[in-house]
C-alpha cells in the first residue's frame, strides 16, 4: 500500500478507532502526526499521546490515547483531512475557517508551525489547513 498522504491515514485510523470504541491507536510517528497529536491532547480530543520505537520496523510509533464522553461516545465527532497533496488549501489568517461556530478546531500549518486556527489568528499567520476537527 503506498501511502501518498499519511496525514489522511492518521486521520481516518483515529477516525476508525474511534468508531470502534478503541482505548488507543497506532501508527508509524511522523513529525506531523506528533504535531497533530500534540494539538488534539491540547484540544481535548484524545486523553494523550506516547511516541515510542516501533516493535515491527524501524522508526518511531505514535500511540493515541483515545478520549469517551461518560456514555461511551468518543470525543472526537468528526475529523476532516482539509488540504490533501492533489489539492493544497491555504488561506490567510483572516479567512481561517471556524468549525461549529467555534466548537470544533481547524488544524493550520504556518511556517511557525502547525497550529490551531485560533491561535494563527491571534498570530495573525495564515498557512494551510491540515484538518478539520469537531
Amino acid at each position: 500500500m503506498s501511502m501518498t498522504d499519511p496525514v489522511a491515514d492518521f486521520l481516518t485510523r483515529l477516525r476508525n478507532a474511534a468508531r470502534a470504541q478503541h482505548q488507543d491507536v497506532t501508527i508509524p510517528s511522523s513529525r506531523m502526526k506528533r504535531e497533530l497529536a500534540r494539538i488534539l491532547s491540547e484540544q481535548g480530543y484524545i486523553e494523550g499521546y506516547d511516541v515510542g520505537p516501533a516493535s515491527d520496523r524501524p522508526g518511531e510509533e505514535l500511540t493515541v490515547t483515545l478520549k469517551y464522553t461518560q456514555d461511551r461516545k468518543p470525543v472526537i465527532s468528526g475529523i476532516q483531512r482539509v488540504s490533501r497533496p492533489g489539492q493544497r488549501t491555504y488561506v490567510d489568517h483572516n479567512h481561517i475557517p471556524r468549525i461549529q461556530g467555534g466548537m470544533g478546531t481547524t488544524i493550520i500549518s504556518t511556517s511557525k508551525g502547525i497550529m490551531t486556527g485560533h491561535d494563527a489568528r491571534q498570530a495573525r499567520i495564515g498557512g494551510e489547513i491540515v484538518a478539520k476537527v469537531w
